[in-house]
């Protein structure tokens, strides 16, 4: 399947405010093609084939991203030489640090073609509970850093948030010197 571009909803696309439902099994065939685009394209980002199939890179999708209101995501993507890969449904954080944190050049997503500056607050470690598409179970992802930073985003997709909603402009630089930078 070659990824494409017109696969990914923009931002101005009601779907992408909607709550998401649950994943259900046996998922349907609809479903199921969905999800094998968020791959399709997510892998061919990290297989470095974005401007192969002049597509926006990126490192994760959630369902509505593609017209899927179903709690999936899929993100694959390297630090530090750590292989980070989850497609995962139906995630719900059930712990979160006290500890924050931000992406210093500031979040993007492959929804938003503008550009927003400032400072998305998340919390830099998480533990998340969900069902692992890939290996067919139940499991939890204890997620710190920029793990942790992409989930939230992801979820928040599944939530209807968009990242530019949580954009702080007013943080002061005491209150930013608190938190961990990445």
């Amino acid at each position: 399947m070659n990824p494409q571009q017109n696969w990914i909803m923009e931002d101005s696309d009601p779907i992408l405010r909607q709550v998401s439902n649950d994943l259900v099994f046996p998922m349907s065939t609809n479903d199921q093609e969905l999800i094998n685009r968020m791959v399709s394209y997510v892998d061919a980002c990290y297989n470095g084939e974005d401007k192969k199939y002049q597509i926006r890179p990126g490192i994760a999708l959630a369902g509505p991203q593609v017209g899927l209101t179903k709690k999936v995501i899929y993100l694959h993507f390297n630090i530090k030489d750590q292989e980070y890969k989850y497609l995962i449904a139906n995630p719900k954080i059930i712990s979160e640090s006290m500890l924050y944190a931000y992406i210093k050049d500031g979040e993007g997503c492959l929804s938003v073609i503008n550009d927003y500056q400032g400072v998305v607050r998340r919390r830099n470690r998480i533990i998340i509970k969900a069902y692992d598409l890939i290996n067919k179970k139940d499991i939890v992802i204890d997620a710190e850093g920029i793990l942790a930073i992409c989930l939230q985003h992801e979820i928040d997709h599944l939530n209807g948030i968009l990242f530019y909603d949580k954009i702080n402009k007013d943080i002061s630089p005491n209150k930013l010197s608190q938190w961990i930078r990445y």
